[in-house]
């Protein structure tokens, strides 16, 4: 059991609440024994897993055992934790369809969140571009509710994803019929929006339209989520019509 604070899986567990010692490990931490159940389901292995003696979670999940306030002190959550594991990076390609591709959406828990909803809804892959925060986070992890562990995230350029491209813009755009047969979704910081060398890289672009009276714009992981299941649903329309030998308009 550990007992020691100079411990050194302890200290590359406080290491890895900076990006520097994340992106200089390749490695990152989850917290609690739900993301550690999750990452362990996808068949992901952990360097480590340490759990709280006392717990019995030792016996379920395995790993090591640490006294249960030194675990504590090493945790970010407020709460503390009875559970912890740090685990291997994992990057893949940014070609296939279909695409999310994220320029400059710095707020880690809106990563977390388009990276569960692309998880959730579409077989493919979330490409991060410049700009944008840390998928491996503690926020973007926790956001992400162990889906991190099982949806391909890739870095890289508008220009290596594939075509046809939308860009999601707040004003001036289509309405929601080219999603239907976007390959790439194109999303853009809440204030600035998608620069012109992205929306210039890109087919069409789609405005959500939004009730009159109403908020004046969506958090980008609430148009990511609806963007998804257009897509999604586009795709499944367009499966289920050739199963049937039939035609189907979206």
């Amino acid at each position: 059991m550990i007992e020691s604070p100079h411990n050194e899986k302890l200290k590359l567990v406080r290491k890895l609440r900076e990006r520097k010692q994340r992106e200089r490990e390749g490695a990152f931490l989850s917290e609690g024994e739900d993301l550690v159940e999750a990452g362990l389901a996808a068949g992901a292995e952990p360097r480590f897993l340490l759990t709280a003696a006392g717990s019995d979670l030792s016996g379920s999940l395995g790993g090591e055992e640490v006294e249960a306030e030194l675990l504590a002190s090493v945790s970010g959550l407020g709460s503390g934790t009875r559970a912890l594991a740090v685990w291997p990076q994992s990057w893949t390609d940014p070609g296939g369809a279909p695409c999310l591709y994220l320029h400059g959406v710095a707020d880690p828990g809106n990563v977390g969140t388009i990276i569960r909803t692309a998880h959730a809804l579409l077989d493919g892959t979330v490409v991060l571009g410049p700009g944008c925060a840390d998928p491996f986070s503690p926020k973007a992890v926790r956001a992400s509710m162990g889906s991190i562990f099982g949806q391909p995230v890739a870095r890289g350029t508008v220009a290596e994803t594939p075509a046809p491209r939308v860009a999601l813009v707040a004003h001036g755009g289509e309405g929601l019929a080219p999603l239907a047969g976007a390959a790439t979704l194109c999303l853009g910081a809440e204030r600035e929006g998608l620069p012109d060398e992205v929306l210039a890289a890109c087919d069409s672009g789609v405005t959500i339209p939004l009730r009159a009276g109403g908020a004046e714009s969506l958090n980008v992981a609430a148009v990511a989520a609806i963007c998804c299941q257009r897509v999604a649903s586009a795709a499944s329309i367009s499966d289920s019509s050739r199963a049937s030998g039939g035609e189907t308009c979206v």
